[in-house]
């Protein structure tokens, strides 16, 4: 995204996770979700790509600028 970009962590089993926004001055805002068993094709066809879960965390935390 220009804005920005769209991290998410999932829980495979319950299918529960949290959805961080990060705009381009660093700025999260953080989203607890509940996606459905066709979350992971979702991702593959809005081209999305795989991070690391440290920079997940980092971002998490509020130290990923």
């Amino acid at each position: 995204m220009e804005e920005g970009k769209i991290l998410i962590q999932i829980n495979p089993e319950s299918l529960h996770g949290i959805e961080l926004l990060v705009d381009n001055q660093g700025n999260v805002q953080k989203t607890k979700r509940a996606f459905d068993s066709e979350i992971y094709d979702d991702l593959k066809e809005d081209a999305f790509e795989q991070s690391s879960p440290l920079e997940f965390n980092l971002y998490l935390k509020g130290l990923g600028k």
